[in-house]
């Protein structure tokens, strides 16, 4: 006769959200990504643009790209492992606002070793949705 035991099944383990805001993926870009929620600010459409970038989902960032220059294709084959996001200055891109510029330092590691991307992004607002121009 087998013996029962007393444990309780292991939960799926909570994942932090890529964007490092502290919250879990699903919480956090995961409804972005799945389309459930839609960004309300631009810096949260560029901590989510980021998640996905990690991620590897070309279709949320192709989707979030502004119309007039989104890429016919994207490509995020390589071996580049993105490590975190620092949010550097924001400006504008609020509910008020339609347009905004988000500051920020992306870290990542490749063969090569570690590495930081600092850019400046602009983000405008079409028909309630934020765009990544």
């Amino acid at each position: 006769m087998a013996r029962r035991s007393s444990r309780r099944p292991r939960r799926a383990p909570v994942h932090d959200c890529p964007c490092g805001s502290g919250r879990t993926y699903g919480a956090c870009c995961g409804r972005l990504h799945a389309g459930t929620a839609g960004a309300e600010t631009a810096e949260a459409l560029m901590r989510s643009r980021y998640s996905a970038f990690a991620l590897g989902d070309t279709a949320y960032l192709l989707r979030t790209w502004h119309p007039d220059t989104r890429p016919a294709r994207l490509d995020l084959a390589g071996e580049r492992r993105w490590t975190g996001l620092e949010i550097v200055e924001t400006s504008g891109g609020t509910a008020f606002h339609s347009s905004g510029t988000v500051a920020f330092r992306a870290h990542y590691r490749d063969p090569e070793g570690p590495g930081v991307q600092e850019e400046t992004s602009e983000f405008l607002r079409i028909e309630g949705a934020w765009h990544y121009r």
